[in-house]
């Protein structure tokens, strides 16, 4: 296993920032508390303007974060995907994570057919075919809470997309659903291109990744033994409800060297 390296998504650190200040975290703020926690890159839509921040900052560009109505019968390619797409290859990202937004709209998660499941797979195939000139990774990532809908949206990868198209796994979201995330690594490693890392207490997140119910110790192994190689991309949420003792530099510094250290026992 040799990892790109150590990135972030930002709506948790953004939410951490409206819980103590109430208000907007400052773009220059928020890339020097990625910096200050040891981070190599960001997960965010690589406006240039952004970019060139961000490399001020010595970080780079891992990927960049879509959500979408994938189980309507149309999506819009031209104005939702590829404009995102042509500048994450710009800025030098890897990886492309499509969302499967829930049916009915957040904090509804209607049931899915089957039909649905299917019909996501083939917006999926259509995506990977537009960007395949741009060098990117194409991926769903999973965000479904109730099992029904978390097992449609990787069937929708699994079996009903094109072999282009493979999983971003978020471990806490796979958990709240009812699945070992660390079981969908073993099952479907071929398939596996990139993460987003959190931990839970039950439905509830843990500030770092060491706390909660899932073992990152053996998600580590996991990872060795299918011999992955992509990025480790940190989705930790300080909400309300968590409660946090430290700060998310510090908690995400803490987790950055827990794995470290578990890559290196390797």
């Amino acid at each position: 296993m040799e990892i790109l390296g150590f990135s972030t998504g930002l709506y948790g650190w953004a939410e951490r920032y409206w819980l103590e200040h109430k208000k907007d975290a400052p773009w220059e703020e928020l890339f020097q508390s990625l910096r200050e926690a040891g981070l190599d890159a960001v997960e965010l839509d690589p406006l240039p303007e952004l970019v060139e921040m961000a490399k001020s900052f010595n970080l780079s560009v891992s990927g960049a974060y879509v959500g979408l109505q994938l189980h309507e019968k149309e999506i819009d390619l031209e104005g939702s995907i590829m404009p995102v797409a042509r500048r994450l290859a710009e800025a030098g990202g890897r990886d492309l994570l499509i969302n499967a937004d829930p049916k009915g709209g957040w904090g509804v998660s209607l049931p899915k057919t089957d039909e649905e499941f299917k019909r996501q797979g083939d917006h999926l195939s259509r995506i990977a075919a537009a960007v395949s000139d741009l060098g990117l990774k194409i991926s769903m990532h999973n965000h479904a809470d109730d099992r029904h809908n978390a097992e449609g949206d990787l069937r929708s990868v699994i079996d009903y997309a094109s072999p282009e198209v493979g999983l971003c796994i978020d471990t806490g979201w796979a958990y709240v659903a009812g699945f070992d995330p660390i079981e969908w690594v073993r099952k479907y490693h071929e398939k596996i291109y990139s993460f987003h890392l959190r931990n839970q207490n039950g439905r509830v997140p843990t500030e770092d990744l060491m706390e909660g119910d899932m073992d990152f110790k053996q998600l580590i192994q996991a990872l060795h033994d299918v011999n992955y190689n992509g990025w480790l991309t940190f989705e930790l949420l300080h909400s309300e409800e968590v409660q946090p003792r430290r700060t998310m530099v510090e908690d995400t510094r803490h987790s950055i060297e827990f794995l470290r250290k578990a890559i290196q026992n390797h």
